[in-house]
């Protein structure tokens, strides 16, 4: 099967028939166990999550993109060497979603990946010809990008384009703009370069307005959950300069929108969680490998990751970004250990959380303003 090629023609008709599926059973499909034959790479170890309405089960942890401490230079053989014993790793764990979002990314997975693509569902986005830059940000243009992302990674489809968009709150996509990402999304659909479709944003009330506006194309968002994030206590209000915060319900009517919690939930959207390490702050290391505080680092992916996993049941699964085999290995045991956090547990995360939110890297404050309540 890995070495068998699957035509576009193929994957239109096999995305759309599952679609159409689970929009008529999905509250029967959710209830009933997941069919080990058709989760992908299935592992008896791993938990599988049902990813919105693309009816695809994912594991509950995957693979993020970004190598920020990879031990080798990107282009070397030794980070292609690294980047396929992490995948193979995944695999062997059961893990089977990686999400690309640079152009480097999208390179080297696939050619990591290359004839064992049936193993893992592949997530695309060439961030550098998306909406982050001016020059990108049309129909055309975003077309343009996804055919040259293919042709660059050698690859006949992916299995979820998530366009990457906001940057900062303060930053603004125009009606145009969300009008040139749907309709570049419904084409790469039909085309079948891309099976299911989406959005990456690290805006939170955008990321609301897309889901509700368009839910039959944003089918799955990338968006941060945290080891300090927690459910918005019933929706979120603008906060002004300081982004928005969770606010308690007055049944009032005016400027409040429901969480993103309950919009994914609502219009049953697959949701990957991004930061889930805050980029390294939960750590003592601060994400570097450190041998020295290796065992104490391990504990504290594990207890964020176990969090994540019970407190967010409208999350996929949180994409960590794993740069070594023990780092595999130790996200897969999260999977396995005990979901809820003891007294004890958690007042270790709250002290974790509390040094986490101190450490953020410069110009990562938002991740806090903006996703502490999600």
């Amino acid at each position: 099967m890995a070495d068998r090629k699957v035509t576009r023609r193929e994957f239109v008709r096999t995305g759309a028939a599952a679609a159409a599926g689970v929009a008529a059973g999905l509250l029967a499909a959710q209830a009933a166990e997941s069919d080990t034959k058709k989760t992908l790479n299935f592992n008896e170890k791993m938990e599988y999550r049902r990813l919105g309405k693309t009816g695809l089960e994912v594991s509950a942890v995957c693979l993020g993109g970004h190598w920020k401490q990879v031990p080798a230079k990107p282009g070397t053989p030794e980070f292609a060497k690294n980047r396929r014993d992490v995948l193979s790793a995944c695999i062997d764990h059961g893990i089977n979603y990686v999400d690309a979002c640079t152009g480097g990314e999208v390179v080297a997975y696939a050619e990591a990946l290359r004839g064992r693509r049936d193993k893992m569902f592949f997530g695309f986005s060439w961030y550098e010809h998306e909406m982050r830059f001016k020059g990108w940000q049309t129909e055309e243009k975003l077309t343009q990008a996804i055919d040259e992302g293919l042709q660059k990674a050698g690859l006949d489809y992916v299995d979820l384009w998530r366009i990457t968009c906001y940057w900062e709150p303060k930053t603004n996509h125009t009606l145009a703009h969300e009008e040139a990402i749907v309709t570049a999304l419904q084409k790469a659909r039909k085309a079948g370069k891309a099976r299911f479709t989406g959005i990456s944003t690290h805006k939170h009330d955008w990321t609301i307005r897309m889901i509700q506006t368009y839910p039959e194309d944003i089918q799955v968002v990338v968006v941060p959950y945290t080891a300090g994030s927690k459910q918005a206590p019933a929706r979120v209000d603008p906060g002004g300069p300081a982004g928005w915060k969770g606010v308690a319900d007055s049944g009032e009517a005016g400027n409040s929108i429901v969480s993103v919690m309950d919009a994914v939930k609502k219009h049953q959207v697959g949701w990957f969680g991004i930061k889930p390490f805050a980029s390294g702050s939960v750590f003592k290391s601060r994400g570097a490998i450190n041998p020295a505080t290796q065992e104490e680092d391990d504990e504290r992916a594990r207890l964020t990751l176990r969090y994540i996993l019970a407190s967010n049941d409208a999350l996929s699964a949180p994409i960590p970004g794993l740069v070594t085999i023990d780092q595999v290995k130790n996200a897969a045991k999260a999977v396995t250990e005990r979901r809820e956090l003891d007294l004890a547990e958690t007042r270790r995360l709250d002290g974790v959380v509390e040094e986490m939110w101190a450490n953020l890297p410069p110009g990562y404050g938002w991740l806090k303003r903006d996703w502490e309540w999600v």
